[in-house]
């Protein structure tokens, strides 16, 4: 079962290996932690806090069984958090990505703040605190 949920999460792990690629080109590190890779520093630094659209952008992302992290302070401190994204990427498969997005915009739709509102995120905020 194990290997389907990779499988199926596989489109979206497939960008976050991207960006774990360029992390380690540019200096950053890639660990394994529970199953998931692990990237921080280099690129990724730069990308969470340039490309991602939150005030002062993040300290954390997941692309399906890649999370990447400013640091690794940071990877430990959102871990539970971003497991359960690597959750909903091994739900959603290739539909994580778009379906995220659609749901930061019914958020935006219903007034709600497009990330605190967003469904995804709301789940992580529920188990991670």
């Amino acid at each position: 079962m194990w290997l389907l949920r990779y499988i199926w999460a596989s489109p979206t792990t497939l960008v976050g290996l991207g960006v774990a690629l360029l992390t380690l080109i540019s200096g950053g590190r890639v660990s394994r932690h529970t199953g998931v890779l692990e990237v921080s520093g280099g690129f990724a630094t730069w990308a969470l806090r340039k490309l991602v659209p939150l005030p002062n952008g993040a300290l954390a992302m997941t692309l399906g069984h890649v999370v990447i992290g400013r640091d690794p302070a940071a990877l430990d401190r959102t871990r539970t958090h971003e497991r359960v994204h690597v959750t909903q990427c091994e739900r959603w498969g290739p539909f994580f990505i778009p379906a995220y997005f659609l749901a930061s915009g019914v958020a935006w739709w219903r007034g709600e703040p497009i990330y605190r509102g967003n469904r995804f995120e709301r789940e992580a905020y529920a188990v991670s605190g």
